[in-house]
């Protein structure tokens, strides 16, 4: 029997050990003392599309989208210098509709964004195009330092070639915003190449040339218009053949009047009030709202 007790003992100390080494464990490598076990994925909410921003408003799919998008943002501040920027102008623009219309009800809204970040111009369209938007607004401020004179706001919609030399000058301006630094940023996928000039399809192009007079009519002696009548220039954020577009310079920042007059809360408040009626006359056109 006694030769069977060194084997015994042989045997029983690792297991001793390792009955131990459990119980060490179970006292001091739980959750708050130094090891997680449990790890937490933050998952987006189950009525939202990951990658894509808030939609605000009524929660019926059924109910016309606008997506409006704040020219500029992040590395690329655009016009102005100084305390008064055009990509937080545009922000602060973007903003006051978005509220507008959320106040007005009967009509989805979401922003391209709502902080200071940087998106390439294809992004912008992806955003709209992924959520299904019936409606796209980019808003913009000029600058020029041709003259300084230059003033008032123009309405533009998308063609090859633009309705004046001006016009071709400002969406050159305002395409050369994916390159920074001498850079390339909008890169040429095929998901952005698709988006490029395709002027057969006409309907939507019917359509951004009635909302671009709808803003014109409604503006009308509430809004210092540069331009009687709505522009046209090869603007790439309105390069997309299904969804009627119109790009909004709202003013010249570089102009004291407008400056002051976008800067300003009534100025603001103008701006989405107008714009606000132009979408639900829009809407009210295609569909009841």
């Amino acid at each position: 029997m006694r030769r069977w007790l060194p084997l015994l003992a042989l045997f029983a100390a690792p297991l001793a050990l390792f009955a131990a080494m459990v119980g060490v464990d179970r006292l001091f490598g739980a959750p708050g003392r130094g090891y997680d076990y449990v790890v937490g994925v933050a998952l987006p909410p189950a009525d939202g599309q990951a990658g894509l921003p808030k939609v605000l408003g009524p929660q019926d799919a059924s109910r016309p989208l606008v997506v409006i998008d704040a020219g500029h943002g992040g590395k690329d501040p655009g016009a102005g210098t100084g305390a008064l920027r055009e990509k937080d102008l545009t922000l602060a623009l973007a903003t006051a509709l978005r509220d507008e219309l959320v106040k007005r009800g009967g009509i989805r809204v979401a922003l391209t964004r709502d902080d200071d970040r940087f998106l390439v111009l294809g992004e912008r369209l992806a955003i709209a195009r992924r959520l299904g938007a019936d409606l796209f607004i980019s808003i913009h401020a000029d600058s020029t330092g041709e003259n300084a004179e230059a003033s008032g706001a123009s309405v533009y919609t998308l063609s090859d070639k633009g309705s004046s030399e001006a016009a071709n000058k400002i969406a050159a301006r305002e395409n050369a915003a994916d390159i920074v630094n001498g850079i390339n940023l909008g890169g040429q996928s095929e998901s952005v190449t698709s988006i490029l000039v395709d002027l057969s399809q006409r309907e939507s192009q019917t359509l951004s040339q009635q909302f671009a007079n709808l803003i014109l009519r409604e503006g009308a002696g509430r809004i210092p218009f540069r331009e009687r009548s709505e522009q046209s220039a090869a603007f790439a954020v309105l390069k997309a053949p299904d969804l009627p577009s119109v790009l909004f310079e709202t003013g010249y920042i570089s102009n004291s009047a407008d400056a002051d007059r976008l800067s300003s809360s009534q100025g603001q408040a103008t701006f989405a009030a107008v714009t606000a009626r132009a979408v639900q006359v829009f809407f009210a056109r295609k569909r009841p709202v």
